[in-house]
């Protein structure tokens, strides 16, 4: 059984090592001297530290302007999608309707469908409506690339939570809403936390619809504004893993903060029993 632990231990040891090495690299090169980046005789731990690299990162056009843009299209998409699917994930697990089970059925097969085979359909209909090279148009999208995973997930997190406690809250005088909000909001929080992140970090880290959607580069998201990083001379790799650390600090921060509040939320969702 020791035996066992100790290889599991080394096993995932090297996977983190695997894993975490890039975003290792990524850091400290951002914080490398400029002719330090691409010299032959790279060191694991760099001898000299400088800023140059973010500075030259946020002196490039519109690098700040696609970080605002992204923060906008993320938190509309997370907020319209954690809404919309909160209510029909508590349709799905908790009320009977005729066609629930091809509902959730459709849901699953929504993910299914590769990302690929919907873009031609999608920017054709964002033309028909004028939403090409807009934001709007890269939120609608987005919503309908995120809502059908926020949805199954929700309904996974309810379906854990026993139908029980709410009825239990009716008979003694709450009404539906009123049950929902003090006995099943608290339960679900964790879930609506976790499930936000998720949609976060999904939504954050999308390229292909929003080059496809996006051509002006005052309105690019992160993501593409990242891809065209190049000078006349080829790629600054400097600057570029600056502005990827830049990039990541969001999804990190965020992570950070939500794992606190997981811990709370499922405090307050203990009963007594």
């Amino acid at each position: 059984m020791k035996e066992r632990r100790i290889g599991a231990n080394i096993i995932g040891f090297v996977f983190l090592v695997f894993m975490g090495f890039p975003v290792y690299w990524m850091v400290t090169t951002a914080f490398k001297l400029p002719k330090d980046v691409l010299r032959a005789d790279q060191k694991l731990w760099p001898t000299s530290f400088s800023l140059d690299n973010f500075r030259m990162a946020f002196s490039r056009d519109y690098f700040v302007q696609s970080i605002m843009n992204s923060l906008i299209v993320v938190s509309v998409t997370v907020v319209v999608s954690l809404f919309l699917a909160l209510l029909a994930s508590i349709a799905v697990a908790r009320t009977n309707f005729r066609g629930r089970s091809a509902l959730v059925v459709m849901i699953l097969i929504v993910q299914m469908v590769p990302l690929t085979a919907l873009i031609i359909p999608l920017f054709l209909q964002l033309s028909s409506l004028g939403l090409v090279n807009r934001l709007p148009g890269v939120i609608l999208t987005y919503i309908a690339f995120v809502l059908p995973f926020v949805i199954w997930t929700l309904r996974g997190f309810l379906a854990g939570i026993p139908v029980e406690l709410e009825e239990a809250a009716l008979v003694d005088g709450c009404s539906r809403p009123q049950a929902y909000r003090r006995i099943l909001f608290p339960l679900l929080a964790p879930g609506l936390v976790a499930t936000g992140i998720y949609a976060f970090i999904q939504a954050w880290n999308e390229f292909l619809l929003a080059y496809i959607i996006i051509s002006s580069q005052d309105k690019q998201t992160l993501p593409v504004w990242l891809a065209g990083f190049t000078s006349r001379t080829g790629t600054d790799w400097g600057p570029l893993m600056a502005a990827s650390v830049v990039a990541a600090i969001p999804a990190v921060v965020l992570f950070s903060f939500a794992q606190k509040r997981l811990a709370v939320g499922v405090t307050a969702g203990a009963v007594k029993g």
